[in-house]
């Protein structure tokens, strides 16, 4: 069955994730899939806000290990404290990169990422992926990038698909 997401046009930012956040959650709830679900909520933040890449990284055997994805190919496999989606699994909180070459220890995946936002999704006490987001552009994120995204990653992804 296709799924439709309305992205409104002339929306800004904070409109845009309140309207997409209950059709996320929506489409998430009936759906008992973890990566169906991971892949869907890839494509829907690609397409709504036309990032570069956007996609999860899984815990697995302590190290991340990379998940549905909308872009360029990506890392594999990304280690603990290592890089910023390690950073922020370690530390346990978004971690927003304005610039990603002046982020110590970045790794780059591609060098046409220029800015980074990656939040940690906790289920039961403990970080089970990170949401990575990146743009082609510096200083991409903000703010209302960091408290939708959270919303998104602990209350819709952690409720409905952990």
């Amino acid at each position: 069955m296709a799924e439709e997401i309305f992205i409104p046009k002339t929306a800004s930012k904070s409109e845009l994730y309140e309207s997409l956040l209950p059709q996320i959650e929506a489409l998430v709830k009936s759906e008992t899939d973890l990566i169906a679900n991971l892949a869907n909520i890839s494509a829907v933040l690609k397409t709504s806000f036309d990032f570069f890449w956007v996609g999860f990284y899984l815990v697995k055997d302590q190290e991340l290990v990379l998940g549905p994805f909308q872009g360029p190919l990506a890392c594999t496999r990304i280690a603990f404290g290592k890089g910023v989606c390690g950073t922020a699994w370690k530390e346990e909180q978004t971690i927003l990169v304005p610039d990603v070459d002046a982020f110590p220890g970045h790794i780059a995946c591609s060098t046409a990422s220029r800015s980074e936002i990656v939040v940690p999704i906790v289920h039961k006490g403990t970080v089970a992926m990170v949401l990575d987001v990146d743009a082609a552009n510096l200083d991409a994120f903000d703010d209302v990038d960091s408290h939708y995204l959270e919303k998104l990653a602990n209350e819709i992804i952690a409720k409905h698909c952990l």
